[in-house]
């Protein structure tokens, strides 16, 4: 690790096991001890780690190097190929445009977006830069920022502190529970409206469906999330428009607005920032317009 500090702990050890690291100009055990003063060489040997098939689609490039990708994430697109989902996939799209991430595994992708959220999220394109960037998620040091339109008014921000897990009975959601992973989001209030708030979240974990679980938990779920929020709910007395943009609306509303890391190349802290969407921006304009009529 000392020797080759930019690959992971595993990959080097799967690498001494295959026999690209030697000492001496010999091939060693991993647990072979060493005594100071040899020679040790690494020979590199990149294969392919993802098997998705690569695909002609958009994508929305905001920044790209040699090192690192960052991508405007549109809603009602999948991250990464699954089950019922094996194409047409940011994936898919990645491996088009950028070959070379077949040997990165999960083609780079450092952190995932659900499906109908929209936003930011960065792509590792290389191996060097995939430990940077996981080691940085890993130790919080991401800058992850959201807007999500909530139902309910708020009176003040806060920090959701609640550990998430999978749901005992319902096994395509997550849950608080008591014995699931740390889980922390912080937010505070951006504008409120008549029936709804908007607000600003930042993600201090990143556990699957987190703003959606803890926004339910604390009872301000998200416009737009049936597994969570439960049936749309109209406002009564609401202007006719907003009651109409709240149908029409067929995601939850929630936007990764704001991402920032620290360079693996560069060492350079840098951050870009996504508008919300045209979809989510009517809605709330909807909301404004609702709450000024009522007022």
């Amino acid at each position: 690790m000392e020797l080759f500090p930019d690959y992971s702990r595993s990959r080097l050890q799967k690498w001494i096991k295959d026999g690209h690291v030697t000492v001496n100009h010999q091939k060693r055990r991993a647990k072979d001890p060493v005594f100071g003063g040899e020679t040790v060489e690494l020979s590199i040997v990149l294969v392919e780690e993802t098997q998705w098939q690569a695909q002609p689609l958009p994508l929305h490039v905001v920044y790209e190097d040699d090192f690192v990708i960052v991508i405007n994430k549109p809603a009602d697109l999948v991250v990464h190929p699954g089950a019922g989902n094996m194409d047409g996939t940011l994936g898919n799209a990645l491996l088009h445009r950028y070959p070379e991430l077949g040997a990165v595994p999960r083609a780079g992708v450092i952190h995932r977006l659900d499906k109908d959220t929209s936003g930011l999220l960065v792509v590792a394109r290389n191996l060097v830069a995939q430990k940077s960037l996981v080691e940085q998620l890993q130790a919080r040091a991401f800058e992850r920022q959201y807007q999500a339109l909530v139902v309910g008014v708020m009176t003040a921000g806060g920090t959701v502190n609640a550990p998430i897990a999978r749901h005992p009975t319902q096994r395509i959601k997550m849950a608080v529970v008591r014995t699931g992973k740390e889980a922390i989001t912080h937010y505070r209030v951006m504008e409120r409206f008549r029936a709804h708030s908007l607000v600003k979240l930042n993600l201090e974990t990143g556990r699957t469906h987190q703003i959606r679980v803890h926004m339910a938990y604390i009872r301000y779920p998200l416009v737009g999330d049936p597994l969570y929020g439960g049936r749309l709910q109209i406002p009564s007395g609401c202007s006719a428009d907003f009651a109409q943009a709240l149908r029409e609306f067929k995601r939850q509303a929630l936007h990764a607005a704001r991402l920032g890391f620290v360079h693996p190349h560069s060492g350079e802290f840098m951050a870009w920032d996504a508008p919300v969407p045209a979809d989510m921006q009517a809605l709330i304009a909807a909301a404004r317009e609702d709450a000024d009529v009522n007022r």
